[in-house]
């Protein structure tokens, strides 16, 4: 029996999925559908959490849904609770993991725990796209940490 495929999972993904209007929803919905089916498993990071409520409350304000807070709260307990979906416990590995990551490369911190996470748990890193400090380092962070984003599949 093959072992189901895992991916460290970004919060720009998890907001690509909730908003039908981003350029790479196809993508992300795909990723959610292999998710939902049980053919892929997703490590979400306790910070990423915390991010996914913070931009899906905004995103949801945006959009002038009614109580945009308490529809990410939903949200994130959704992903939570999900079968396909573990939230890796902190510990000192993943902590120290995350830090070299901020040291190397200066990437947001949710970052660091996302690429953390997929060395730790030995698999890929899902983002959106690269942005910021992670585009200057990308061929790096893909040999590295397994990143690999939503537009390479667009």
């Amino acid at each position: 029996m093959s072992r189901k495929a895992r991916v460290a999972l970004d919060t720009s993904v998890i907001v690509e999925y909730i908003d039908a209007r981003g350029d790479l929803h196809r993508q992300a919905e795909l990723v959610f559908s292999a998710l939902l089916s049980g053919r892929l498993e997703a490590l979400i990071p306790h910070p990423v959490l915390a991010e996914t409520y913070y931009v899906a409350a905004r995103l949801y304000r945006a959009l002038g849904a009614g109580d945009p807070e308490g529809t990410a709260s939903r949200l994130v307990s959704w992903l939570y609770r999900l079968p396909s979906v573990s939230v890796p416990e902190g510990g000192v590995e993943l902590a120290v993991e995350a830090g070299r990551v901020k040291a190397r490369y200066g990437v947001a911190l949710t970052d660091c725990y996302v690429l953390a996470v997929a060395r730790v748990y030995a698999c890929k890193a899902l983002f959106k796209r690269p942005e910021g400090e992670m585009a200057k380092h990308l061929d790096e962070l893909r040999r590295e940490y397994g990143a690999v984003f939503l537009e390479d599949y667009a």
